[in-house]
């Protein structure tokens, strides 16, 4: 038996999930949370061996954080994210904390219980990248490229971001011009305004 912790901000979901999983009879699931900041405590105290991982939890916790805290202390747990977000980097930044998959939440409750089978036979499923149209078409930005812009959409400063990724200001200012000439905006601010507006980008987590 597969034993399973949820962390889900919704109550209906975490009931969902928990019912399909259940009447599997391959899966236990031996707690649900809303808040991704207990995960790990939960993890310690339960020892589950997958956590199926929401981005967006109770109180602005952050699932893609707990996720990294649970590879680093518990690397024998396996680990599922899933959101209901079209946001570009949550799934980079799910295979940067150490998750086996990502699923968005618009998938079907069995596609979920296939992934976490697949996912303890040692298998990895991540989506492709969604493609973010903008005013000269598509934006095939790099990863580095993609930090600097979420991290200007939590409204640092160069300096900051510089700091942050132990670069320097220059860099920082590259990366910006680059990103600039790929979308056809003049201004940052213009481009960070199109992604939160859009939903590409949520600043808060």
């Amino acid at each position: 038996m597969i034993k399973i912790l949820i962390v889900e901000d919704h109550e209906s979901m975490r009931q969902s999930i928990r019912t399909i999983f259940e009447r599997s009879g391959d899966f236990e699931i031996i707690g649900d949370i809303a808040n991704a900041e207990f995960a790990e405590n939960y993890c310690e105290n339960l020892l589950p061996d997958l956590v199926l991982m929401d981005v967006c939890t109770e109180d602005g916790a952050s699932g893609l954080l707990a996720a990294k805290k649970i590879r680093e202390k518990y690397p024998e747990i396996k680990v599922i994210i899933m959101t209901a977000f079209n946001e570009v980097s949550y799934i980079p930044r799910a295979k940067e904390a150490g998750a086996h998959a990502f699923i968005f939440k618009s998938e079907s409750l069995d596609y979920f219980m296939e992934v976490a089978k697949g996912v303890m036979k040692g298998e990895k499923y991540f989506p492709e990248p969604k493609v973010i149209p903008m005013p000269m078409g598509e934006a095939p930005f790099t990863e580095r490229e993609m930090t600097v812009l979420r991290l200007s959409c939590k409204l640092m400063t160069n300096k900051e971001i510089a700091e942050e990724l132990f670069i320097s200001e220059n860099t920082v200012k590259y990366h910006k011009a680059n990103m600039l000439a790929k979308t056809g905006f003049t201004k940052t601010v213009e481009l960070v305004f199109y992604m939160i507006t859009n939903g590409w980008i949520n600043p808060l987590y």
